[in-house]
């Protein structure tokens, strides 16, 4: 899938995020801009820090049986809180958030898969 259909969709998902979970939220008069930039933000974030996060919490990541994994996602949602016009109402949110983003991902990207978008020939 290409760099800019892949952001299109990570913005399309945090939007979507936004509009059915109220835990996670873009500040007020926020437009199509700063969903790119918070969806270009997450897709460096989950290259650089998500790798090296989930490498320092492998063991509790081994005893909880990979449910620790949702701990670091919600963390990663976080950070890219911070810096975005993204907004969190807390950590709890962050996790239940980043768990919605993951399936709205998910479903995205199978649609495009299914509609032949992402170059992809059989």
């Amino acid at each position: 899938m290409g760099f800019i259909l892949r952001l299109l969709v990570n913005a399309l998902a945090l939007y979507l995020l936004t509009q059915v979970y109220s835990g996670v939220f873009f500040a007020g008069g926020t437009g199509v801009g700063s969903i790119l930039i918070a969806a270009l933000v997450m897709g460096i974030v989950n290259a650089l820090i998500r790798p090296v996060l989930l490498l320092l919490s492998l063991p509790l990541t081994i005893l909880t049986l990979g449910l620790f994994t949702l701990v670091v996602n919600g963390v990663v949602l976080l950070l890219v809180a911070a810096v975005t016009a993204l907004d969190t109402a807390g950590f709890g949110a962050a996790i239940v958030g980043a768990l919605i983003l993951t399936i709205i991902s998910w479903l995205l990207d199978s649609l495009v898969g299914v509609l032949g978008l992402d170059g992809k020939r059989d």
